[in-house]
């Protein structure tokens, strides 16, 4: 069974920083993609920030500058460092991994989600 266990939410005040991570078990291979999705109060789901097992990396506008993504390969783990943190980043963050191509993965999974809140 695959899981993602995320951890490292929180409260922060603005201009704060946390750290998130994201734990893959049950897998013998590296996911091709693994990053951040986020989900606000009456808000869409949005993309965060995704690397890639070759480090490749995109991100959201709204990030850019201020969240830094990174993985290690050997421990199947991405990290996700949040700078300059806002009250608009307020959201329950949920990891993402997938398998294959971006378009279309072999396998899709998601973590539970964490709470990230940012008090102004």
């Amino acid at each position: 069974q695959v899981q993602l266990v995320e951890s490292g939410g929180g409260l922060v005040q603005a201009g704060g920083s946390l750290s998130l991570s994201c734990a893959a078990s049950g897998i013998i291979f590296s996911f091709n993609h693994m990053g951040w999705y986020r989900q606000a109060p009456g808000k869409q789901r949005e993309l965060v920030e995704f690397i890639t097992t070759g480090y490749s990396t995109v991100y959201a506008d709204s990030v850019k500058g201020r969240f830094t993504i990174s993985r290690d390969n050997t421990k199947n783990t991405v990290y996700l460092q949040m700078n300059s943190l806002k009250p608009e980043d307020t959201a329950v963050y949920y990891c993402n991994a997938k398998r294959g191509t971006w378009s279309t993965p072999l396998s899709n999974y998601w973590g539970q989600g964490t709470q990230v809140t940012v008090s102004s």
